[in-house]
């Protein structure tokens, strides 16, 4: 089991198997130290680095991490993305790319703001749903030739046919769908940061050929800074796989 605080002061709490030999070396190296002391103490990134340059030209530790990084979210994606809007594209490559936040052990504070924005939205879920059931009352009653009952301010609403009153349920259930998707989003990514990996550590022919394949705007997933940071990936072919 390892629990620790890692970069920027963030615990790491992660239970992995491993082969005997690790176990038994990782027992060795503790022996003889205290709570605070390093457990890998011969062994520095120069050193590693040095090691596997011997092994091929150009390899580092960086090297393996960037590779894990960019064929998990082509192999995501690939199996991931099926046919539905932009918005449900969007959420499929933030999941993968929160697949690779972690490989990476990118982590984050919960933002303060977190708490306040899904009450936000659970209240306008909340407000819809009592729409739609108004909707619905409406919808009954114009099906028997009645006109619709007052709002809540005691205002009477416009008599609509039961078309147009069907079109706006439509709308209406796809606005609380959409605001609870994205209240699953925000909370499955709270601890996650997913900038680090996409500026550092990702391959962006793999974001840039997954959008012309599926028609999502790569201004959706690229802010202002990394399209310029990026362009030249921007000529990618549809069909590129990492």
């Amino acid at each position: 089991m390892f629990n620790f605080l890692g970069k920027d002061s963030i615990r790491y709490e992660n239970i992995v198997e491993v082969e005997l030999p690790v176990y038994k070396a990782i027992m060795q190296f503790q022996t003889g130290k205290q709570g605070n002391d390093d457990l890998f103490d011969k062994l520095d990134t120069s050193k590693l680095n040095a090691h596997l340059k011997e092994l091929m030209p150009g390899l580092t530790a960086k090297v393996f991490r960037t590779y894990n990084a960019s064929i998990t979210l082509d192999d995501m994606l690939n199996r991931g993305t099926r046919d539905g809007d932009v918005a449900e594209k969007i959420i499929v490559y933030q999941h993968a790319n929160k697949e690779v936040a972690i490989i990476c052990n990118h982590q984050r504070t919960i933002s303060k703001s977190h708490s306040a924005q899904m009450t936000r939205l659970m209240e306008k879920i909340s407000e819809l749903q009592g729409v739609l059931k108004e909707l619905k009352t409406d919808l009954d009653r114009a099906k028997k030739g009645k006109p619709p009952l007052k709002d809540a301010d005691g205002k009477r609403k416009r008599n609509l046919t039961p078309e147009a009153l069907e079109r706006k349920m439509a709308q209406t259930t796809a606005k609380i769908e959409k605001m609870e998707r994205d209240m699953k989003t925000k909370e499955d990514l709270k601890t996650v940061a997913l900038g680090t990996s996409k500026i550092n550590y990702l391959d962006p022919r793999i974001t840039v050929a997954w959008c012309k394949r599926h028609e999502v705007p790569v201004e959706k997933i690229f802010n202002k800074s990394l399209l310029a940071k990026f362009a030249w990936a921007m000529d990618v072919d549809p069909d590129f796989r990492f």
